[in-house]
C-alpha cells in the first residue's frame, strides 16, 4: 500500500482520529530472527508518549542478558529521576516472578506459564501499561499450557487504550485472526549460513 494511504476506508463509524488510534494487537512471527527486536522498537516509541512499558518474556533464560533488557531498565531510571518518558517494567523467568522457570516437570512449567499469563490479564483488566510485549508468547499458546481462546478472548475486549505486542514462531491461527498487525520474519540469508555464530550488539 502507499505510504500512510489505508488501502481502504471502513464503514465503521468512526473519524479518522478515532480510527488512527484505536490501540492495536501487534504480532511478529516466523522463523527469521528480528521478531523480539522489532517488538523492542515499537516498545521504544511507546516510551517516548510517556505510555508505561509492561515487558513479559516467557521462554528466555534469566541469566541471558539481553541489550534491551538493560536500555529499558536504564530508561525506567531516567523516568522515575525525571520524568521523562514513561515508566518500564521488565519480567523475566527466574527473576522473582511468579511463573520463574526452574527444575520441575512439564507440568510445573505449564502451571507456571499460566499463572503467569493471568497476572498479564489482571494487568491488561486494570489497563496497568499503554505498551505489553509479551515476548515469546506464541510457546506456550503452542503447548497448550496457555489457552489460545482464553487469550484470544482477553485481547479482543481489553479496556482502554493498550497496545499487546506478541512475539514467538508457530502462531496459532486464531491469534493470527485476532491480531491487527501481522509480521511474518522470513530469511533470505544469515551469517550462520556461512557458518557464523551469534555476537555481541546484534544478537545480545
Amino acid at each position: 500500500m502507499p505510504q500512510g494511504v489505508p488501502a481502504v476506508t471502513p464503514e465503521d463509524g468512526l473519524t479518522t482520529r478515532q480510527r488512527r488510534n484505536r490501540p492495536l494487537v501487534v504480532l511478529h512471527t516466523g522463523e527469521m530472527k528480528g521478531k523480539s527486536t522489532a517488538a523492542f522498537g515499537l516498545a521504544l516509541r511507546g516510551w517516548n508518549q510517556g505510555w508505561s512499558i509492561g515487558v513479559f518474556q516467557f521462554v528466555k533464560s534469566a541469566k541471558w542478558k539481553v541489550g534491551e533488557e538493560a536500555a529499558f531498565r536504564a530508561l525506567g531510571r531516567l523516568h522515575e529521576q525525571t520524568g521523562e518518558g514513561g515508566p518500564v517494567e521488565w519480567h523475566k523467568m527466574g527473576e522473582g516472578w511468579s511463573w520463574s522457570r526452574k527444575a520441575g516437570t512439564a507440568e510445573d512449567h505449564a502451571a507456571a506459564a499460566l499463572e503467569g499469563w493471568r497476572e498479564i490479564a489482571r494487568r491488561i483488566a486494570d489497563e496497568r501499561h499503554g505498551v505489553y510485549v509479551l515476548d515469546e508468547f506464541t510457546y506456550p499458546l503452542k503447548w497448550g499450557w496457555v489457552d489460545v481462546a482464553e487469550v484470544v478472548d482477553v485481547l479482543r475486549t481489553r479496556p482502554g487504550h493498550q497496545h499487546v505486542v506478541i512475539t514467538g514462531r508457530h502462531a496459532p491461527p486464531d491469534l493470527v485472526d485476532a491480531a491487527d498487525l501481522v509480521v511474518e520474519m522470513t530469511k533470505v540469508k544469515h551469517p550462520m549460513d556461512a557458518g557464523q555464530k551469534g555476537q555481541k550488539g546484534i544478537e545480545w
